[in-house]
């Protein structure tokens, strides 16, 4: 019998449960603020890997538009980050 697929939004919300469980607020907003300018850099990364690899092929389009999308997130996110450091006391 096969596995039902991953709930990866559940398994998100969990993984980000257990992320801020016990900090406070202040530490919490700067945590989120670091995982989100994180999780765009790696997005950023696999959409550009994934646009090369496809360039020429159909699908190239949405790739180089995912990638885009990614690198102005890795850009905004990193400012939120920056915000939060600043408003904790932290450089970055």
């Amino acid at each position: 019998m096969a596995e039902p697929p991953l709930d990866r939004q559940a398994e998100v919300e969990r993984h980000l449960a257990a992320l801020l469980a016990g900090l406070t607020d202040d530490e919490a907003l700067y945590a989120v603020a670091v995982l989100v300018n994180r999780a765009a850099i790696e997005l950023h990364k696999r959409a550009r890997t994934g646009a090369a690899a496809r360039r020429g092929e159909e699908s190239w389009g949405t790739w180089a538009g995912l990638q885009n999308a990614a690198r102005n997130l890795v850009l905004l996110s990193s400012t939120c980050r920056d915000s939060a450091a600043s408003l904790m006391g932290r450089k970055r």
